[in-house]
């Protein structure tokens, strides 16, 4: 049950931001092979980030290829002319759903990352497992920006990061009281609840 359940919530961070990256790459103006390549970084660039963290090699996105080749076929699905027409026209519901997905991918990924920390290590303190935490879920989407040319949107837009932050600390507490099935789709709730909540009123951390 907890295989399967930390291998769907991957699967679903992988379309979600599979779709990310491929948007940006389409909104750069890039090839199929640039919006393919942003779509597949998006989606595994974090959970290589935190598998070399865990001195776990190679990463996990190499040695089972699903990960990528999953998110290379979501983008360029996402390329096709009768998908971006689609979105063209119907903007504000596809951004809507969008949004939604982006917030499940965040969670997933960013409980599926903490989880990785208790088990790869045979202790693993707390803030090596919140760090992996963030890193796995906001991690692809800032070596997304920085090969597209743009300031990491964790670092100028909402509530982001900090909403991952915050629910990987909500599953680092409930796995040690509750069923570590349930601690998790709690802490993937709570990531998501923020991220849509900080999108719909636009919290913003203080600027200069």
């Amino acid at each position: 049950m907890e295989i399967d359940l930390i291998f769907l919530f991957e699967m679903v961070g992988t379309v979600a931001f599979a779709i990310a990256g491929a948007l940006v790459g389409i909104m750069k103006k890039m090839d199929i092979f640039g919006i393919a390549m942003l779509g597949m970084i998006t989606a595994v660039g974090g959970g290589v980030i935190r598998d070399l963290v865990l001195g776990r090699t190679p990463p996990v996105a190499f040695v089972h290829p699903v990960y990528a080749a999953t998110a290379i076929v979501v983008a360029i699905i996402v390329f096709l002319p009768s998908v971006r027409t689609f979105a063209e026209h119907h903007q504000k519901g596809y951004y809507g759903i969008f949004r939604i997905m982006d917030a499940i991918g965040l969670g997933a990924f960013t409980v599926v990352g903490a989880e990785a920390a208790y088990s790869w290590l045979p202790a693993p303190n707390v803030f090596l497992a919140i760090f992996t935490g963030a890193v796995t879920g906001v991690g692809g989407g800032v070596l997304r920006d920085v090969l597209a040319g743009e300031v990491p949107y964790i670092f100028v837009k909402h509530f982001y990061a900090c909403a991952s932050i915050l629910g990987a600390v909500a599953y680092c507490i409930l796995r040690g009281l509750i069923a570590n099935e349930l601690a998790m789709i709690l802490g993937v709730a709570v990531v998501v609840v923020l991220r849509l909540l900080a999108a719909h009123y636009r919290w913003t951390l203080p600027r200069p």
